[in-house]
């Protein structure tokens, strides 16, 4: 596993910030960046299992939230795939790690991501996740 990290300092406090991360319409908005039509269903509760799925909702991520700190920490760890409705637990990449950190700056926010990913995919993370850092910006100081 590659791990990477990301940064972006966005002009709006935490509670913004987290609230775009995570609301259904403003998440499905950043996450287009990666797939039109992605969104995730959880009841968003530490521990529980969460899907990232695309806009058939029949493939995608299995995950856990591993930890939430309200407006602070959000930590996910992947457990499979998702394909045709099945989960998969079997993948090489379960297992991984992806972390959302907020911190508060003299001007706004700064959003952390750190995530470990397959070689095969740390170049698209490289190029797709400053675009998705970019829209969060965009919709948190609009």
């Amino acid at each position: 596993m590659e791990k990477l990290t990301f940064t972006s300092n966005i002009n709006a406090p935490r509670e913004r910030v987290w609230q775009v991360r995570w609301d259904d319409a403003s998440h499905r908005a950043w996450t287009a960046v990666f797939h039109v039509g992605s969104h995730a269903v959880s009841d968003w509760q530490e521990g529980s299992k969460i899907l990232f799925l695309g806009p058939d909702g029949s493939s995608g991520m299995t995950s856990r939230i591993a930890k939430l700190v309200p407006n602070d920490t959000m930590i996910f760890e992947h457990l499979g795939e998702v394909s045709k409705g099945v989960e998969d637990f079997t993948k090489d990449w379960a297992g991984a790690q992806e972390k959302y950190f907020l911190r508060s700056t003299d001007g706004g926010t700064e959003l952390s991501v750190e995530l470990e990913t397959g070689c095969d995919f740390a170049e698209y993370f490289h190029t797709t996740f400053p675009v998705a850092l970019a829209k969060v910006k965009e919709l948190a100081e609009a």
